[in-house]
């Protein structure tokens, strides 16, 4: 199999632009300004009706259009500037690991992730977890790791989310049209698909998976899907949904990611020196990987000793319900043949994952991990702390539970009329240059009302696309109702964001503690406030979706009337325009539940400052200059700890963080409020972006197991 063969574009265009279809198959584009510039040049009401989605575009702007463009002398102009930087960008060679660790040039990561949050024509993500690995992976093209991911194509993916005028959500799942996503069937030598197959406990039973391929950059995603014809009907649905199902479809679905990704790799020819899983969802790969060992001719001691040197294990959870964990009886009826192969007793094979559990003990796939993986990390200093309390038993000297904080992707997140000041005012290779802080401290010099122009055209920008997408949307609404969703809102007020998934310990209703005080703090005359929520609760969390409800009735309280908005359907377009558009950004979780918090520094790096919990990231990010800091306080009565975190959000709100705001000089810039924006960016871009993060990967984690 060749790279062409999955990666030629099959729109069809003009000879003289043809290469923009290869390009639109690359989410290389997704985090590359100039490559979204084109797209917008081509027809900007097809980008906005496309939802950013340039094979979409392609498909359906007019064909005329097209032809058109391909001698339009200023199109082409840009076209061709586009295809030699592209062109420039795969082949370049003085990359980080080029560079500083060329040793590892020839070598491999496989990396294993239950969702990929590359962009949002792709929804293979639900939140958190999947930003941050589609994160990893742009980041690991920037700095030329050698990595190759392995996940599930969704073809309903996560669900949308719908408000009622009531404010109940209603989950609403779209089957993917293939042919407008960025994705290639992977091919045979004879052009047929490549089909992989495991035994799902029956020996007459078998699971076929067809694997899919995504390009970031020189980096492949390959991507599994049971949708097929030759599987049973029950066995189609397991990669249909992200995170749906009972417990029997999840393990079902986590024997297809950990076994099937495994045996994917193997299809593809592809040899992996390294191989990590990103959450626990993917630990059964440790057990495939045992087999193959075994069947191989090595001992179980042998086998075990060489998984162990050379797999990482990520934990993302912080709470010990959202370990997934399987019925013993479930895991030895699936894996019948592996304990046979593997010669070993159903007691020792299930003595890997084993693990006590309120409700008795339970196979739980974050022991497993922790088991089969000699390096295992955390994703903050905090997270790293709670860990090693939590899975203490796995935290021995000679393998410690360690921490990688995580970054974000400044190319993705950052606004491009900020991207643009930084190549103007900083360096126009700025983006090669992300860990050098005196770089980064340049901002302090960029002339404040330079600055604060763009920061009110993020929040206009932010404000209009509410007003549109309601405009567009064509539903008969009441005026409350569309008050509620925003229709109204105030480009010049004071906003601030509060966008994350909803699940009960990130409070997103402490602002509500007293109603009265928060609406004498909205409703100052001289200095308007507004609030934005957005988010979405899992189907099944009950609690979650009474949160987005309450939130949803105080919004439509004429208490609030104009103040408090909710907007529906939170993904990474909408993140991207709330994190580059509020005035401040809140986070309220109740500590130490928040194992990393990456929204905040994206909100950070655009200028926007942090109003959190001392919980996760911020607990190294907040440095007294760029934001606000609520002192955590753990192990408290939760009444008390929530009475004393809303007591000190209205004090800090009424008495600095909006008087400073509103404190303008003559040309109505708030001097004193930019120096804490400028803060904000020059500190958190050079400590929290993903390069930072991916180094540290690289260099304590990733060398070390290729060392074995």
């Amino acid at each position: 199999m060749s790279a062409n063969e999955f990666t030629k574009s099959t729109i069809e265009l003009p000879e003289r632009i043809n290469r923009l279809g290869d390009i639109a198959y690359d989410l290389w584009w997704s985090s590359n300004e100039e490559a979204r510039a084109i797209f917008r040049a081509i027809s900007r009401l097809h980008w906005w009706t496309s939802e950013h989605n340039p094979i979409r575009l392609l498909r359906e702007v007019p064909a005329e259009r097209l032809i058109t463009l391909s001698t339009d002398v200023a199109f082409l102009k840009m076209y061709d500037a586009l295809i030699v930087h592209y062109e420039n960008d795969l082949a370049r060679k003085d990359r980080f690991v080029n560079i500083e660790h060329p040793q590892i040039e020839t070598k491999s990561v496989a990396y294993f992730s239950a969702e990929y949050g590359i962009h949002s024509s792709l929804p293979i993500y639900s939140g958190g977890l999947g930003v941050l690995a589609g994160d990893h992976i742009k980041t690991a093209h920037d700095l030329g790791m050698p990595i190759v991911a392995v996940g599930f194509l969704y073809p309903y993916g996560y669900f949308e989310q719908h408000i009622t005028s009531a404010g109940e959500q209603i989950a609403e799942y779209r089957h993917l049209v293939y042919d407008k996503c960025p994705l290639k069937k992977v091919t045979t030598t004879d052009g047929t698909p490549l089909i992989i197959s495991l035994h799902l406990g029956d020996e007459q039973r078998k699971l076929h998976l067809q694997i899919w391929c995504v390009k970031v950059g020189n980096v492949t995603i390959y991507l599994m899907d049971s949708d097929l014809d030759e599987n049973d009907p029950d066995d189609r649905q397991i990669t249909q949904r992200l995170y749906g199902g009972d417990k029997m479809y999840r393990l079902r679905q986590e024997i297809a990611l950990g076994v099937g990704g495994v045996r994917a790799l193997c299809a593809l020819g592809i040899k992996p020196d390294v191989w990590h899983a990103n959450e626990g969802h993917a630990s059964f790969m440790f057990i495939e990987r045992l087999r193959q060992e075994v069947e191989g001719g090595k001992s179980i001691t042998n086998a075990l000793t060489h998984i162990r040197a050379t797999s990482i294990f990520t934990t993302h959870t912080p709470v010990p319900a959202g370990h997934d964990a399987f019925n013993l009886d479930a895991v030895a009826d699936y894996f019948h043949d592996t304990i046979t192969e593997l010669g070993l007793t159903q007691e020792e094979f299930l003595a890997e994952g084993k693990h006590a559990d309120p409700s008795g003990e339970l196979f739980n796939m974050t022991a497993l991990a922790m088991n089969m993986s000699d390096r295992r990390n955390a994703v903050s200093i905090k997270h790293g702390e709670v860990t090693r309390e939590m899975w203490k038993e796995y935290n021995t000297p000679v393998h410690p539970i360690t921490s990688v904080t995580n970054g974000v992707h400044i190319p993705t997140w950052l606004a491009p009329e900020l991207a643009s000041l930084f190549s103007y005012a900083i360096d126009p290779k700025w983006k090669y240059k992300l860990r050098d802080e005196s770089l980064w401290q340049k901002i302090l010099e960029i002339p404040n009302a330079v600055l604060w122009n763009i920061r009110s055209e993020l929040s206009r920008n932010l404000m209009r696309t509410i007003v549109d997408t309601l405009r567009n949307s064509q539903v008969d609404e009441s005026e409350t109702e569309l008050i509620t969703r925003g229709a109204f809102f105030n480009p010049y007020a004071f906003t601030i964001g509060f966008a994350r998934r909803f699940a009960t310990y990130k409070r997103s209703t402490l602002l509500f503690r007293d109603p009265d005080r928060l609406a004498r703090i909205l409703n100052q005359p001289t200095m308007p406030v507004q609030i934005i929520f957005s988010g979405k609760a899992h189907p099944a969390d009950e609690g979650g979706r009474e949160l987005i409800k309450r939130i949803w009735d105080y919004a439509s309280d004429p208490l609030f009337r104009g103040k408090i908005v909710f907007l529906e359907n939170y993904n990474m377009h909408s993140a991207k325009l709330l994190v580059q558009g509020v005035d401040l950004w809140m986070n309220t979780p109740r500590a130490p539940m928040e194992a990393s918090g990456t929204s905040g520094m994206k909100a950070a790096i655009n200028g926007v400052p942090n109003l959190s919990v001392l919980d996760g990231w911020w607990c190294e990010g907040y440095n007294g200059k760029n934001g606000w800091a609520i002192e955590a306080h753990e192990g408290e009565d939760p009444e008390l700890q929530d009475a004393h975190d809303a007591l000190e959000i209205y004090k800090l709100l009424e008495e600095e963080i909006i008087p400073l705001y509103y404190k303008r000089d003559l040309d109505d810039v708030p001097n004193e409020w930019l120096q804490i924006v400028k803060e904000s960016m020059c500190s958190v871009i050079p400590s929290f972006c993903s390069e930072r993060m991916m180094k540290q990967y690289i260099e304590d984690l990733y060398i070390p197991a290729m060392k074995g």
